[in-house]
Parts: C-alpha cells; sequence; structure tokens
C-alpha cells in the first residue's frame, strides 16, 4: 500500500497484556481475559485472513486477521471489512480513512488491536450517495 501514513503499533499493549494473562494470579476463565464479541469471531470465521502464527494464548492455528476501515469519506461502507486487494482499490478511490488490524482466535475469543494507520490519495471527497441495502428493505 502506497499511502500508508500515521501507523501506530500496539504491540506494547499485546504484550503487557499476554503476560497479564500468562500471571499465575488471573484467571484465564475470567470472561475479561478472552472477551471477543460473538459478532467478532463470527467475522473473523467467514472473512478473516489466517495468519502465519498459532494463536498466543491458546496455541490454535486458527488465528485470523481482519482489516476494518472507518471514515467520514467512506459514507455508509465505513465500518467494513476488507481484504488488502481492496484496500489497494480503495487508496485511489478515497481520500482519507482509517484502517485497524485486529488478530482474532475463534477458539479462546483472544483478540486485539495490531495497528492502525491512515490510506488514500488525500483529496478531500463527498461521501458516495447511500445505496439501498438488505437492511434498509427490510429493516
Amino acid at each position: 500500500m502506497k499511502t500508508q501514513r500515521q501507523v501506530v503499533s500496539y504491540a506494547l499493549q499485546r504484550r503487557r497484556a499476554l503476560e497479564a494473562l500468562r500471571s499465575p494470579r488471573v484467571d484465564l476463565n475470567a470472561p475479561a481475559s478472552c472477551d471477543a464479541d460473538p459478532m467478532l469471531v463470527r467475522a473473523a470465521l467467514h472473512h478473516g485472513e489466517p495468519m502465519d502464527h498459532p494463536c498466543p494464548v491458546c496455541e490454535s492455528p486458527r488465528l485470523s486477521l481482519l482489516r476494518y476501515t472507518f471514515g467520514h469519506q467512506l459514507g455508509q461502507f465505513s465500518g467494513r471489512i476488507r481484504s488488502v486487494e481492496e484496500l489497494e482499490e480503495m487508496e485511489n478511490r478515497f481520500g482519507e480513512f482509517r484502517v485497524y488490524e485486529v488478530e482474532v482466535c475463534p477458539d479462546c475469543f483472544w483478540n486485539h488491536i495490531l495497528t492502525h494507520y491512515l490510506l488514500g490519495d488525500g483529496r478531500r471527497r463527498r461521501p458516495p450517495r447511500h445505496q439501498e441495502t438488505v437492511e434498509d428493505i427490510y429493516g
């Protein structure tokens, strides 16, 4: 991705969270230790890209990466999951939007933001016109 800028890494927070989970005082069955939302887990199962390393908590090979996009210029399509190929196309069509990369394990519900960054060519554009979706039709 050519226009990637303002990259923020959450590696230190991730490492701190993992160290806290491995602490003998932490109950791994407590809801706060691995608390992925069920919708996030479903998204990881159906739309996630497999990662090349296992889950840091349960060693499951099903660890997935999701890339969420947010931005005013995306209009109603803000908050959607995108692949790398889609992000490369979007770089030239939108002026600025933020991408959040999240790792999710569907087995133990581990989830953590890895990075976020801005993409886009920097030109201001109006959001696209609202397109009717299934939610609009059926409520």
